[in-house]
């Protein structure tokens, strides 16, 4: 092999590599027919082989791959698609870690992480790139003696240096042979970018199964090829982009996009909505049905347990079915805390559900005081007021199913965000159609408490009893709501303010569409 070629192919693959291109060596060897004969043969026995099939087409593939005359080398632009840069910049803004896993050499992985606003020019970079298990369990330690060397540096966290490791497959290789895979976490934790080159298809999917072992956080692979196949079957959620590279990682995948930059909305737009409309609907629903509850245990009580009940058994089933489960689903569908602009303007805005704003322990207790004191107000207000009269216990019933109802739906009403004519219709609707329902079936004479409700309706104690026990029962709610908005904000809630700021700015001065006039 000549030294020269060699040399001159060493140094263009440095040159290519720099510049972010794709590199291919290209070598041949020339073959006599009973070598090709004997290598096909060779090839197809183990390519049939049943068991090991794997480890012999590799040493088939070894024994062809010898004594090869090199050529020379080529370098092709692999052009990042349309907004990768702006997306991943805008990703770290938003609190998620972004690690690449990629095949491409190291001077290309770098050169390309630099491109798309991976790295940085402050980012103190972390190398390993070993070629033997003892110089690569030096690498790790050193890599964790720095880390903690920075850290003692900077106890501020907004004014520490900006971390990155950069670790090849190779080394990979040896940390997971010699069960050194805690060392990396370690290390890999405490960078804030970690970008893994010359890696194998297991080996993507090995990453992220060293994150999921050792952390509670969902993890997110997303890449375009048969390659990253095993990578996005092993994390929490797999995203395959359709692309040239073929529909294998799309197949494989969760959700399926056109390009890498459709990430950011997904998940800063619609994984923010997602986050807010379920955390509230989960607690919402344990609230109405806890009130209910509590509403019949307080009965309970004062019935001696035995099986009577106030409150009729179709309503108990009507609660849940047409009471109260239509503006459940409407405002699960259609509320948003915020506009898609201001999300995609403040990325920051995604750590509320990194920090469990809208959903915690703190959260479901608070709901469960606030379930407990309103099932209070709506048994004891009316039973006090009419505990000396002669009104049955259909009529009491009826009261207090009218009053759970438009207590909760009051109470969702106070927490919708954002009013439309569909969100209208269903919760005041909701109380309508529980009137309606409530009078069709006291108007049944089999039914037990036939014409309970008339009996009760038309005095004046009986409206004012209703307004009492909504005023009596939402007091805590509103009480707490306004003190939390106006005392101590959360970040939503001040994007929130400034979006009613702007759109009472856009009002008050529109914009003026001036027509052109064309000269003749």
């Amino acid at each position: 092999m000549n030294s020269d070629v060699v040399q001159a192919t060493e140094k263009h693959l440095h040159s290519y590599s720099s510049l972010g291109l794709r590199t291919l060596v290209i070598g041949m060897r020339e073959l006599s027919q009973a070598e090709f004969q004997e290598w096909q043969m060779t090839y197809e026995k183990a390519s049939t082989a049943l068991l090991g099939r794997g480890n012999l087409l590799r040493g088939v593939a070894a024994n062809i791959e010898r004594n090869l005359r090199l050529l020379g080398a080529s370098g092709i632009e692999d052009k990042l698609q349309d907004g990768v840069p702006e997306a991943i910049e805008k990703l770290r803004q938003a609190g998620i870690k972004v690690w690449v896993l990629t095949g491409d050499k190291q001077e290309t992985a770098i050169s390309i992480g630099y491109s798309c606003k991976l790295l940085t020019r402050e980012m103190t970079q972390i190398v390993i790139n070993s070629h033997s298990r003892e110089s690569c369990r030096k690498s790790l330690d050193d890599a964790i003696s720095m880390v903690n060397k920075l850290r003692s540096f900077s106890t501020d966290p907004q004014a520490r240096v900006p971390l990155a490791l950069i670790i090849d497959g190779n080394s990979l290789v040896y940390i997971f042979d010699t069960d050194r895979e805690e060392k990396l976490f370690e290390v890999a934790i405490a960078c804030d970018v970690v970008l893994c080159c010359r890696v194998a298809p297991l080996q993507k999917a090995g990453i992220v199964d060293l994150i999921k072992k050792r952390t509670s956080d969902m993890t997110l692979a997303i890449g375009d090829g048969a390659n990253d196949v095993s990578m996005i079957q092993m994390a929490d959620v797999g995203i395959g982009i359709s692309g040239q590279e073929g529909r294998q990682a799309v197949m494989a995948s969760d959700f399926a996009m056109g390009q890498f930059r459709f990430l950011v909305p997904l998940l800063l737009v619609h994984g923010h909505w997602n986050y807010q409309r379920m955390g509230y609907m989960i607690l919402y629903n344990f609230y109405r049905n806890a009130t209910f509850v509590f509403v019949l245990f307080w009965y309970v009580l004062y019935t001696g347990f035995t099986l009577t009940t106030a409150i009729t058994e179709w309503s108990s089933v009507l609660y849940s079915v047409i009471y109260t489960a239509v503006p459940t689903i409407v405002v699960a569908i259609l509320d948003k805390d915020l506009s898609r602009r201001t999300l995609l303007k403040y990325p920051q805005l995604y750590g509320a559900g990194q920090r469990e704003e809208n959903y915690n322990l703190r959260l479901f207790i608070f709901v469960m005081m606030d379930s407990i004191w309103q099932s209070l107000a709506i048994f004891f207000i009316p039973y006090l007021a009419y505990r000396k009269s002669a009104i049955d216990g259909s009529s009491l019933g009826d009261l207090w199913t009218l009053s759970v109802v438009i207590l909760v739906n009051i109470h969702l009403a106070m927490d919708v965000i954002r009013w439309n004519w569909i969100t209208h219709a269903v919760i005041w609707g909701s109380i309508v159609a529980t009137w309606i329902c409530v009078m069709i079936i006291d108007s049944i004479p089999i039914m037990p408490g036939f014409w309970a409700i008339y009996k009760v309706m038309g005095t004046g104690l009986f409206w004012a009893l209703l307004l009492a026990v909504t005023v009596v029962g939402m007091i805590p709610h509103f009480a707490a709501k306004a003190f939390r908005e106006y005392f101590t904000p959360s970040d939503i809630q001040i994007a929130r303010e400034m979006e009613k700021s702007q759109d009472m700015h856009d009002a008050a001065h529109p914009e003026v569409q001036m027509s052109t006039v064309a000269r003749a």
